[in-house]
């Protein structure tokens, strides 16, 4: 990010939030970097989780004010934090209709036996796939796509996800409303 968009956003150039490992390409090796073993976190780790998950675009000086440590020691713990791979990214929270998708789906898959890694492969070079679950249950894999109209949803679904060889089945579930739960401290599964 320039220092220009940092000054903006009230952080300072010298003090830039670190950068975070671009996210597979479909194609792409499947082969998995290995994952360090994770450290544990304390409360002030889990207080600047907090505020990035309510604010991705804090500023380092601000999230070091709200949990009382310096710049440096904040600007370490996120670094930290990113190459332990508890923070996977920062990203904005989108208003799909407002961004001109507007339809969403949850579609549940039944696929072959052992082609998870092929499936999701597939799966994740979809236009508008959003959110990817291998699961338990009646169904194997569960997809969450946005798609600017249901003639869009319907030929994602009936023309490009049901000619994966290793898709069994598909049932589309229509998302009439949607809606971000914010991080909250009085809400029992945050972190902390």
């Amino acid at each position: 990010m320039a220092a220009e968009q940092m000054a903006d956003m009230g952080g300072e150039p010298d003090q830039v939030l670190p950068a975070v490992p671009p996210p597979a390409v479909p194609g792409g090796p499947v082969a998995e970097a290995p994952v360090p073993p994770a450290r544990p976190l304390d409360a002030v780790d889990r207080d600047i989780l907090r505020i990035l998950r309510t604010d991705g675009r804090a500023s380092i000086r601000s999230v070091a004010e709200r949990v009382h440590v310096s710049r440096a020691n904040a600007y370490a713990r996120i670094n930290r934090l990113v190459e332990d791979g508890v923070i996977r990214g920062f990203g904005a929270r989108v208003d799909h209709e407002r961004a001109g998708q507007g339809a969403s789906a949850y579609i549940t898959l039944k696929i072959v036996q052992n082609s998870w890694r092929t499936v999701r492969e597939q799966l994740q070079a979809l236009p508008g796939a959003t959110h990817i679950a291998l699961v338990s249950g009646d169904f194997d894999v569960l997809l969450l796509v946005h798609t600017p109209d249901n003639r869009a949803l319907r030929e994602l679904v009936l023309t490009r996800i049901q000619s994966i060889p290793e898709v069994l089945s598909t049932r589309t579930l229509l998302v009439f409303e949607e809606t971000d739960l914010d991080p909250r401290p009085d809400r029992p599964a945050e972190l902390g």
